[in-house]
C-alpha cells in the first residue's frame, strides 16, 4: 500500500437500504467485486444514517497487518486474530 503524502477524495454512496446489515451487505459485495480496484480502501468503510452522517459504523476492523494491508475480517471479531483475507 503506497501512503497517503497528499489530500485524497472520499466517495459518499447514499442507497436507498432501510437496514444497517443490508448496508454492510452491500458494502462487502463491492469489496468482493471491486477488491482488485488498488485506489479504494474498503479498511476504511463506514456506515452512516443518511441525516446522521456524523455517526459513522465500521464495516471492518482497522488494525494495520505488517504489511501494510488491513485486516479484512468484520469490525467486531475477537481480538487476536486479524488477517488480510476474511
Amino acid at each position: 500500500m503506497v501512503p497517503v503524502t497528499e489530500p485524497h477524495w472520499i466517495i459518499h454512496l447514499p442507497t436507498t437500504l432501510r437496514r444497517v446489515d443490508e448496508a454492510a451487505a452491500l458494502a462487502m459485495a463491492l469489496r468482493h467485486s471491486l477488491g482488485h480496484v488498488l485506489a479504494i480502501d474498503f479498511g476504511e468503510t463506514t456506515l452512516s444514517e443518511e441525516d446522521r452522517q456524523l455517526v459513522r459504523t465500521r464495516v471492518w476492523c482497522d488494525h494495520r497487518l505488517p504489511d501494510g494491508a488491513r485486516c479484512a475480517l468484520p469490525a467486531d471479531h475477537p481480538g487476536g486474530s486479524c488477517t488480510a483475507r476474511p
